[in-house]
């Protein structure tokens, strides 16, 4: 199956989904192509209407050259120009997925026109994701105001092929497809994230029997808060069907009592960025952008742009690491107070023979501070490295998708740490978990087995965790 694109709003959250992650291919229709090929001949009629006229990278050079005029041979010749002077970023590559989200986004800028780009060319864009592996992009190194680095990496070979028009390496590498497709992967992986944190916070809940007011469907409409509410909501159908009448008598520690609040906040964090990603998918970013021609402008025009800075991208995925290291604490709090006994109400250690868990905390807590390290906010960079000429402000957004990253993967650990110990407690008090529950116990326990004779734990609490890590990352 492919994607069949018309305009831009048919590149989606879902698309994306189906194309960077599910390894779908993309074609334009007919009507589609026949819109570039219109604004592409429009584009080069305004081009030689007027002597003058001052088009960035067209008309003039790039960059720092900028303010340089060319004639129509120097025009030429720089249109020609090999992508290879911009590929000087290096390191570990962006995974496959996301390569293929950003030349999915790509397609934005040209499938109604604006970016004046050649239809062939557009098409051989398209093309590559019929392909199951793309070029390698670094995920490091890429300290521009824009995306030229990545995206020349990206579509270096591509142009190599082509004879390049006027604007065509432009409308190649310039715009803002990498800030969408990174946003887009964090969104598509943070709704799974949070849907397994919800279970493993649920399993915690019953692990030391809290108080079910403290998740009572009453306290909805007094918090005023439609994300906590969802949460809410959902926690209580994680634990429908628990012990009811054998609760505890009192309220449980802070960390149980405020995860409607906090993952609430999840809620929301990720109800955001999924609308950041569906905005960005299907924006114009291009610089210059090409505005096709209408009454008031019968030969179109072509515009300077600042579309290649995508500020909603950034912020969305800080916010994102942001709750990751807040519900990492929270895990291992839970983790730490699960196994003593004077506040959990459990065997003090979840001792069953010679078996002690107490190091998981531990390590927990190494991971939670992981995660805290890596949820700094990423602001514009105040640096004049990247700052060569005009090019004064370079662009956080490769920054922020790794720390997202890792602050996702941090969390996913501090889970899995955690279903460990709440299994654990079900097996000390010879419980069984709640229905909704009993798939996590069961994935739980098929990696971490309850613990009775001393053993090696490392292999299995890692294992878990990659399992765990799977899971949001399962298409």
């Amino acid at each position: 199956m492919s994607l069949v694109i018309n305009r831009r709003a048919d590149i989606t959250l879902e698309a994306f989904r189906r194309v960077a992650w599910l390894g779908e291919g993309v074609g334009f229709s007919d009507a589609a192509v026949g819109t570039m090929t219109q604004a592409r001949q429009s584009f080069l009629t305004l081009l030689d209407s007027d002597p003058e006229i001052v088009i960035y990278g067209v008309t003039t050079g790039y960059g720092h050259m900028a303010s340089k005029r060319l004639n129509p041979e120097e025009r030429r010749l720089q249109a020609r120009r090999p992508l290879g002077g911009a590929t000087t970023s290096f390191g570990e590559p962006l995974p496959n997925r996301v390569v293929r989200g950003i030349v999915l986004s790509r397609l934005a800028n040209f499938v109604e026109g604006h970016a004046a780009i050649s239809p062939g060319l557009a098409q051989g864009v398209a093309a590559l994701l019929g392909r199951d592996r793309q070029a390698e992009v670094p995920a490091l190194g890429n300290g521009c105001p824009g995306e030229i680095l990545a995206l020349s990496h990206l579509f270096g070979d591509l142009a190599a092929r082509f004879e390049l028009g006027e604007k065509d390496a432009l409308s190649l590498i310039n715009g803002s497809p990498c800030a969408s497709a990174l946003v887009a992967d964090a969104a598509l992986a943070a709704r799974r994230r949070l849907r397994l944190t919800l279970e493993v916070f649920a399993f915690s809940i019953e692990a030391i029997q809290a108080p079910l007011g403290h998740y009572d469907a009453a306290l909805d409409p007094l918090w005023e808060d439609p994300h906590e509410t969802a949460a809410m909501s959902a926690l209580r159908q994680l634990i429908q069907g628990g012990e009811v009448q054998e609760r505890r008598p009192y309220q449980a520690p802070v960390s149980w009592r405020i995860l409607p609040r906090v993952l609430g906040q999840a809620e929301r964090a990720v109800t955001q960025a999924e609308e950041v990603a569906a905005i960005s998918l299907r924006a114009v970013s291009d610089n210059p952008v090409f505005i096709p021609p209408d009454g008031h402008h019968p030969l179109g025009r072509v515009m300077s742009t600042g579309g290649y800075h995508n500020a909603k991208a950034y912020p969305a995925m800080d916010a994102l690491a942001a709750i990751w290291a807040d519900l990492a604490l929270l895990a291992d709090r839970h983790t730490d107070k699960l196994m003593n006994g004077r506040i959990s109400h459990l065997p003090d250690g979840l001792r069953a023979g010679a078996g002690y868990l107490g190091c998981l905390a531990f390590t927990s807590a190494g991971y939670a501070e992981q995660a805290r390290q890596a949820a700094g906010p990423s602001l514009l960079p105040a640096m004049e490295s990247g700052g060569y000429g005009q090019n004064d402000v370079p662009t956080p957004v490769f920054l922020s998708w790794r720390k997202e990253a890792e602050a996702g993967r941090c969390l996913d650990a501090c889970l899995a740490l955690l279903a460990a110990v709440c299994s654990q407690a079900f097996q000390v008090t010879e419980r069984q978990a709640p229905p909704r529950l009993a798939d996590l116990m069961a994935e739980t326990r098929a990696v971490v087995p309850p613990l009775i004779d001393q053993r090696l734990l490392a292999p299995e609490a890692e294992a878990l965790a990659e399992r765990f890590t799977g899971r949001v990352f399962t298409p």
